[in-house]
């Protein structure tokens, strides 16, 4: 490209923002969309490589409404999507402040593994400012929780959960596009996955050595709720603020799927025995089926309750996502026809999903 292409000239000017740190803001400093770093402008989220975090990752407070009137159009869904993507950034961030680049370098992974991290928990960190903003001044917007994540100083259980959180999250982003009522909600929506693709793809070929590709379309799962409830597993019980809405709303609390311990692959065409983290509320007289997603498919298959066994259809290709989830009606075809699950098969590397479903 020419050295007078305006495009360059315009990253070379983008300015860099920094929000004050004298005092905490209040909620009406926060409800301003101009107040502290701007994501599209400010570089901090995306080059920043401190431990610590900056604004708004390092404002732990709910933001409270600083005016009367209905809330907006899709608030509800940007309150959900904020409380989990608090999550997220606060995933990224214990791992930045836990490990360095010598953690990754010294198991034989690339030189800028630990600068990928830090780059993506800016991402994330401006995807927390996004979400807010997309919330009306009139609604309360989430503070955020205090989180387990299981990892402890293991920089591989890390990289493996990551993954698994980064295809989720790409997972429940179509769903949510499905709720959305605004265009520029579907539209950011939309964009956020991008940029969770964008990570994915890093991990699948850097770390991971595996093709990037899933397919010709990633796994479009509807109930984007059922997938954010369960990173509620992360959260410490009783650390968020009281003055949290539910999450997510409306939260089924279904009881979470996992395989059993020694399941050696989860494969297309594959047997598999699954175990619950509470017994599903079976009715007696009703039949209840293994309803699996992939791509645009949704196959439903038996699912035997004396043994709790089920096969993963044959036809499905092991590449890009699988959602698994135990319903009363074939196709699972209503938020309230699904009983259990949903449990999430990352089919590349396959081994990751394995080790992830067994110790859900």
């Amino acid at each position: 490209m020419h050295a007078s292409s305006p495009i360059l000239l315009f990253l070379a000017s983008t300015a860099v923002y920094a929000a004050p740190t004298s005092l905490p803001p209040t909620s009406a400093q926060v409800n301003d969309p101009k107040y502290g770093p701007i994501p599209g402008q400010s570089t901090v989220f995306n080059t920043y490589r401190g431990k610590e975090p900056t604004f708004p990752g390092n404002d732990s407070a709910p933001i409270f409404p600083t005016t009367k009137g209905p809330p907006g159009p899709d608030d509800l869904l940007f309150q959900n999507l904020l409380s989990a993507e608090w999550v997220i950034f606060s995933f990224y961030q214990q791992a930045v402040s836990t490990f360095n680049a010598r953690s990754f370098t010294a198991l034989g992974f690339p030189n800028h593994t630990y600068d990928r991290i830090q780059e993506i928990r800016d991402n994330e960190n401006g995807h927390l400012r996004i979400f807010q903003d997309s919330i009306s001044s009139n609604s309360y917007k989430p503070g955020p929780c205090e989180y387990s994540f299981g990892f402890g100083a293991d920089p591989v259980a890390f990289l493996a959960t990551q993954t698994l959180i980064e295809v989720a999250s790409m997972a429940f982003l179509t769903g949510l596009v499905q709720q959305a009522q605004l265009n520029a909600s579907k539209g950011a929506l939309t964009a956020a996955s991008q940029t969770e693709t964008r990570h994915e793809v890093w991990a699948l070929i850097d770390i991971w050595k595996t093709s990037p590709f899933g397919g010709p379309i990633d796994t479009v799962y509807p109930y984007a709720n059922q997938i954010m409830d369960l990173t509620n597993t992360f959260i410490i019980p009783g650390s968020c603020p009281r003055s949290n809405p539910v999450y997510p709303d409306p939260r089924q609390g279904l009881p979470r799927i996992s395989t059993v311990d020694g399941t050696k692959s989860l494969q297309a065409g594959q047997e598999i025995e699954v175990t619950f983290s509470e017994a599903p509320e079976f009715e007696t007289g009703k039949s209840y089926s293994a309803v699996f997603f992939h791509g645009f498919l949704n196959v439903t298959v038996p699912f035997d309750r004396a043994t709790n066994k089920t096969t993963i259809p044959a036809t499905f290709e092991n590449l890009g996502l699988t959602m698994m989830v135990l319903a009363d009606e074939a196709g699972a075809p209503s938020l309230d026809s699904v009983v259990a699950g949903p449990m999430i098969i990352v089919n590349q590397p396959a081994a990751i999903s394995v080790e992830l479903s067994e110790a859900s």
